[in-house]
């Protein structure tokens, strides 16, 4: 069977550096077999996860059932859908059906086995993906960095002294070094994002309320509802296109998601997008390396676009309190409470790092009201911005990836305003890789629209990953 299932062009080694979309393709055209790709990636991981801790669960036996079936599907020519026999990593705060959910905290450590798929891992299997590993995250996603007291600390597959962010980390780390082509994560501050810019891939966070949360712990809920989604994760731009095109949607219990299509990236017009770019929010500037990685891609797609603007809406340096504001109002004791709850009485110095700065934001019921009207004065002001612009392109981050455990070092935390953002505001946001430091770290320019706008988004992500080269194998 091997045999006739030849790479031909391509050895394995090569194969699973390339995008969702091309793995796909060699094994609808049984250049490659769904067992050889799953085998490869399996194979990856061991080799690199020693060295990363990305992957806290390899589901190898299950994996190589479902690509056995896949290929037999195929051979009777019943493909499954995009994604038959490609597999795909998924965040550990996303329920799967028959592995253990922890979201990275103590008192989920020995949790019951999850019954169900969550939505979107639902969604994906029905493309034909086939789930290969579960992923390293902070302890409650609470960090931007992922460490947790069940599973340790992931690294930076780019240098393992350097963090590769949080909370997705892992599903980053592990995508990065080819050990998955693509994936999901959740994002509530910058969680898809920041980690996919520490490691040089591709993310996006998407509007808030356009795919469905069922399935994920913490679940969804409360005053946070709004600014946090689940995103998909990968190395090439495409492939969040195509995961966005198969996630889109309602799904009849999630009651925050109304049935708004998914506008395609390739009838947006470059030529009609005014583009807005900066470096500095007024609260944390970009470090120089950054800065320039930014403007460098502003340039590269001058020729293609409307205009280019150094512009920003002045209510982005608001975004770090405001985002503080809607996850502390009582200073923390809500979470700290739901981590008793769990069983959970030991937790992460990260999350206690979190938690303490939320102190700061503690009031009462008045406070909460104003802090509300704050939210309603920060959107309208966004949404005047883009009156006059359709797209903004800014940093992902301050600096290239962080040492471990200095993301909560207040110079450092600040920085995180400029994922926060777009949370706050709860438009769609991307990042993508356009640069890399002096010392070879990525690079990546964050770039986001209006509400409901992730084709413009990614079109412009597209843009972007064309001129500067996307993700560069470290």
């Amino acid at each position: 069977m091997a045999a006739a299932f030849s790479a031909r062009q391509y050895t394995l080694t090569q194969i699973v550096t390339l995008s969702a979309r091309e793995q796909a393709r060699l094994v609808r055209e049984r250049r490659i077999s769904s067992g050889e790709l799953v085998s490869a990636h399996l194979e990856r991981i061991a080799a690199i996860n020693p060295a990363l801790n990305a992957a806290v669960e390899v589901l190898g036996e299950r994996a190589l059932e479902d690509a056995e079936a896949a290929d037999r599907d195929l051979a009777a020519r019943n493909s499954r859908g995009p994604l038959h026999g490609v597999p795909f990593s998924i965040k550990d705060s996303i329920e799967q059906a028959g592995t253990r959910c922890t979201a990275g905290t103590l008192g989920r450590k020995n949790a019951a086995l999850s019954t169900a798929d969550a939505t979107l891992v639902a969604r994906l299997r029905h493309a034909g993906a086939i789930a290969i590993a579960r992923t390293n995250l902070p302890d409650l996603l609470f960090a931007f960095e992922s460490d947790n007291l069940i599973y340790g600390r992931t690294n930076n597959p780019y240098d393992v002294s350097r963090t590769p962010g949080g909370s997705s980390g892992g599903e980053a780390a592990l995508i990065a070094a080819c050990g998955s082509p693509m994936g999901l994560g959740s994002d509530a501050a910058g969680s898809v994002r920041l980690p996919a810019a520490f490691c040089g891939i591709a993310g996006i966070k998407p509007t808030s309320g356009r795919l469905p949360r069922t399935g994920h712990f913490p679940p969804a809920g409360g005053w946070l509802e709004m600014v946090w989604q689940i995103g998909p994760m990968a190395r090439r731009v495409e492939d969040l296109v195509d995961a966005m095109r198969l996630l889109n949607g309602p799904d009849g219990t999630d009651p925050t998601v109304p049935d708004v299509p998914f506008r395609e990236p390739a009838q947006v017009k470059m030529a009609d997008l005014r583009v807005a770019f900066y470096t500095d929010n007024g609260f944390a500037p970009a470090d120089e390396e950054v800065a320039a990685v930014v403007r460098a891609a502003a340039r590269a797609i001058e020729g293609e676009v409307r205009s280019v603007t150094e512009a920003r809406p002045g209510c982005l340096a608001a975004a770090y309190d405001l985002e503080m504001k809607l996850i502390g109002p009582d200073g923390g004791d809500g979470l700290r409470a739901y981590l008793r709850e769990l069983g959970s009485a030991e937790v992460h110095p990260l999350l206690t790092g979190w938690l303490d700065k939320l102190e700061a934001y503690r009031t009462d019921l008045a406070g909460l009201a104003r802090y509300w009207s704050e939210l309603d004065a920060y959107r309208a002001e966004m949404m005047r911005f883009v009156r006059d612009f359709d797209v903004i392109l800014g940093p992902a981050y301050i600096h290239a990836a962080l040492p471990h455990g200095e993301s909560v070092r207040d110079e450092n935390f600040r920085g995180f305003s400029h994922t926060m953002a777009f949370n706050v505001a709860g438009w769609p946001a991307a990042v993508v890789r356009c640069g890399e430091s002096g010392s070879g770290l990525p690079i990546a320019v964050q770039v986001a629209a209006g509400p409901w706008r992730e084709d413009i988004v990614l079109r412009v992500a597209l843009a972007l990953e064309e001129a500067m080269g996307g993700w560069r194998r470290g």
